[in-house]
Protein backbone atom coordinates (compact mmCIF):
# COMPACT_ATOMS: atom_id res chain seq x y z
CA UNK A 1 0.00 0.00 0.00
CA UNK A 2 1.00 3.44 -1.30
CA UNK A 3 1.89 5.62 1.22
CA UNK A 4 2.83 9.45 1.69
CA UNK A 5 3.88 11.93 5.19
CA UNK A 6 2.11 14.75 5.86
CA UNK A 7 4.70 17.50 4.45
CA UNK A 8 5.13 16.02 1.55
CA UNK A 9 1.20 15.89 0.44
CA UNK A 10 1.20 19.52 1.63
CA UNK A 11 4.30 20.35 -0.86
CA UNK A 12 1.88 18.49 -3.69
CA UNK A 13 -1.10 20.62 -2.72
CA UNK A 14 0.60 24.20 -2.77
CA UNK A 15 1.31 23.15 -6.53
CA UNK A 16 -1.64 21.37 -7.28
CA UNK A 17 -4.62 22.24 -4.72
CA UNK A 18 -7.28 20.35 -6.77
CA UNK A 19 -5.88 16.80 -5.87
CA UNK A 20 -7.89 14.02 -4.57
CA UNK A 21 -7.79 14.31 -0.81
CA UNK A 22 -10.84 12.45 0.84
CA UNK A 23 -11.02 12.37 4.86
CA UNK A 24 -13.07 8.92 5.59
CA UNK A 25 -13.58 9.86 9.35
CA UNK A 26 -17.42 10.84 10.48
CA UNK A 27 -19.14 14.26 9.26
CA UNK A 28 -18.49 15.58 13.10
CA UNK A 29 -15.40 14.55 13.26
CA UNK A 30 -14.44 16.38 10.02
CA UNK A 31 -16.03 19.32 11.12
CA UNK A 32 -14.35 19.49 14.27
CA UNK A 33 -10.91 19.95 12.43
CA UNK A 34 -9.32 19.13 8.85
CA UNK A 35 -7.21 19.48 6.37
CA UNK A 36 -7.65 22.11 3.72
CA UNK A 37 -8.57 20.56 0.54
CA UNK A 38 -10.07 17.34 1.71
CA UNK A 39 -13.44 16.01 0.98
CA UNK A 40 -15.62 14.20 3.77
CA UNK A 41 -16.53 10.49 2.47
CA UNK A 42 -16.95 8.52 5.66
CA UNK A 43 -15.71 5.20 5.36
CA UNK A 44 -19.31 3.54 6.02
CA UNK A 45 -20.25 5.18 2.38
CA UNK A 46 -16.71 5.06 1.12
CA UNK A 47 -16.80 3.02 -2.42
CA UNK A 48 -15.03 3.92 -5.62
CA UNK A 49 -17.76 5.91 -7.70
CA UNK A 50 -18.16 7.96 -4.83
CA UNK A 51 -14.59 9.33 -5.02
CA UNK A 52 -15.01 10.18 -8.73
CA UNK A 53 -11.48 9.38 -10.16
CA UNK A 54 -10.24 7.22 -13.02
CA UNK A 55 -8.89 4.12 -12.58
CA UNK A 56 -5.13 5.16 -12.87
CA UNK A 57 -5.23 8.75 -11.45
CA UNK A 58 -3.70 8.82 -7.80
CA UNK A 59 -6.41 9.39 -4.49
CA UNK A 60 -5.38 10.73 -1.03
CA UNK A 61 -6.98 9.11 1.86
CA UNK A 62 -6.99 10.22 5.71
CA UNK A 63 -8.23 9.63 8.76
CA UNK A 64 -7.75 10.25 12.14
CA UNK A 65 -4.72 8.32 12.58
CA UNK A 66 -4.20 5.62 9.50
CA UNK A 67 -6.90 2.89 10.57
CA UNK A 68 -9.87 3.90 8.54
CA UNK A 69 -7.68 5.15 5.56
CA UNK A 70 -5.83 2.11 5.11
CA UNK A 71 -9.17 0.48 4.72
CA UNK A 72 -10.92 2.43 2.55
CA UNK A 73 -7.61 2.24 0.20
CA UNK A 74 -7.81 -1.57 0.34
CA UNK A 75 -11.57 -1.00 -0.59
CA UNK A 76 -10.53 1.01 -3.44
CA UNK A 77 -7.75 -1.51 -4.86
CA UNK A 78 -10.38 -4.20 -4.31
CA UNK A 79 -12.50 -1.75 -6.75
CA UNK A 80 -9.96 -1.51 -9.14
CA UNK A 81 -8.24 2.27 -8.09
CA UNK A 82 -4.43 1.40 -7.98
CA UNK A 83 -3.62 4.33 -6.83
CA UNK A 84 -4.92 4.48 -3.44
CA UNK A 85 -2.45 6.64 -0.93
CA UNK A 86 -2.50 6.54 2.50
CA UNK A 87 -1.45 9.61 3.95
CA UNK A 88 0.81 8.41 7.02
CA UNK A 89 -0.44 9.27 10.50
CA UNK A 90 -3.80 10.48 9.26
CA UNK A 91 -4.95 14.00 10.32
CA UNK A 92 -3.49 13.92 13.55
CA UNK A 93 -0.14 13.47 12.17
CA UNK A 94 -0.92 16.20 10.17
CA UNK A 95 -1.61 18.27 12.86
CA UNK A 96 1.61 17.40 14.94
CA UNK A 97 3.52 18.76 11.77
CA UNK A 98 1.96 22.05 12.57
CA UNK A 99 0.79 22.27 9.00
CA UNK A 100 -2.51 24.02 8.59
CA UNK A 101 -5.98 22.71 8.89
CA UNK A 102 -9.49 24.38 9.27
CA UNK A 103 -11.24 24.45 12.25
CA UNK A 104 -15.10 23.98 12.97
CA UNK A 105 -16.67 25.76 15.92
CA UNK A 106 -18.05 22.07 17.25
CA UNK A 107 -16.57 19.72 19.42
CA UNK A 108 -17.08 15.98 19.28
CA UNK A 109 -15.30 13.03 20.95
CA UNK A 110 -13.43 11.05 18.61
CA UNK A 111 -14.62 7.72 16.88
CA UNK A 112 -11.79 5.94 18.85
CA UNK A 113 -12.27 7.52 22.57
CA UNK A 114 -15.80 6.81 22.02
CA UNK A 115 -15.22 3.25 21.34
CA UNK A 116 -12.65 3.15 24.85
CA UNK A 117 -15.79 4.68 26.51
CA UNK A 118 -18.19 2.11 25.61
CA UNK A 119 -16.01 -0.45 25.68
CA UNK A 120 -15.21 -0.07 29.26
CA UNK A 121 -18.74 1.08 30.25
CA UNK A 122 -19.96 -2.60 28.95
CA UNK A 123 -17.30 -4.19 30.78
CA UNK A 124 -17.51 -2.24 34.30
CA UNK A 125 -21.88 -3.30 33.41
CA UNK A 126 -21.22 -6.92 33.10
CA UNK A 127 -18.68 -7.08 36.28
CA UNK A 128 -21.09 -4.89 38.50
CA UNK A 129 -24.43 -7.08 37.24
CA UNK A 130 -22.01 -10.14 37.42
CA UNK A 131 -21.42 -9.65 40.94
CA UNK A 132 -24.65 -8.51 41.93
CA UNK A 133 -27.49 -10.22 39.41
CA UNK A 134 -25.81 -13.04 38.12
CA UNK A 135 -22.31 -14.67 37.25
CA UNK A 136 -24.17 -15.55 33.42
CA UNK A 137 -23.74 -11.58 33.09
CA UNK A 138 -19.93 -12.20 33.36
CA UNK A 139 -20.11 -13.00 29.68
CA UNK A 140 -21.04 -9.60 28.69
CA UNK A 141 -17.56 -8.43 29.96
CA UNK A 142 -15.98 -11.79 28.23
CA UNK A 143 -17.94 -10.68 24.75
CA UNK A 144 -16.41 -7.22 24.91
CA UNK A 145 -12.81 -8.32 25.71
CA UNK A 146 -12.92 -10.65 22.86
CA UNK A 147 -14.13 -8.04 20.31
CA UNK A 148 -11.48 -5.96 21.84
CA UNK A 149 -8.98 -8.74 20.30
CA UNK A 150 -10.72 -9.67 17.95
CA UNK A 151 -10.17 -5.37 16.68
CA UNK A 152 -6.47 -5.56 17.73
CA UNK A 153 -5.86 -8.29 15.42
CA UNK A 154 -8.05 -7.79 12.38
CA UNK A 155 -7.93 -4.07 12.42
CA UNK A 156 -11.75 -4.33 12.37
CA UNK A 157 -14.04 -2.70 14.99
CA UNK A 158 -17.52 -3.62 14.62
CA UNK A 159 -18.13 -1.19 17.65
CA UNK A 160 -16.21 1.67 15.84
CA UNK A 161 -18.92 0.90 12.58
CA UNK A 162 -21.72 1.31 14.79
CA UNK A 163 -20.56 4.09 17.18
CA UNK A 164 -20.22 5.64 13.57
CA UNK A 165 -23.68 5.62 12.55
CA UNK A 166 -25.01 7.09 16.12
CA UNK A 167 -26.95 10.74 14.97
CA UNK A 168 -23.75 12.84 16.74
CA UNK A 169 -21.26 11.17 14.04
CA UNK A 170 -23.52 11.19 11.23
CA UNK A 171 -24.21 15.43 11.31
CA UNK A 172 -21.73 17.95 11.18
CA UNK A 173 -22.03 20.69 13.46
Amino acid sequence: MATITPAELQKLLASQPNLPLIDVRTPAEFSQVHVPHARNLPLGQFHAPAVGVAKDEPVYILCQAGGRARKAADQLTNEGLARAIVVEGGTQAWIDAGLPVERGAGKVISLERQVRIAAGSLVLLGVLLGHFVSAGFYGLSAFVGAGLVFAGITDFCGMGLLLAKLPWNTRTR
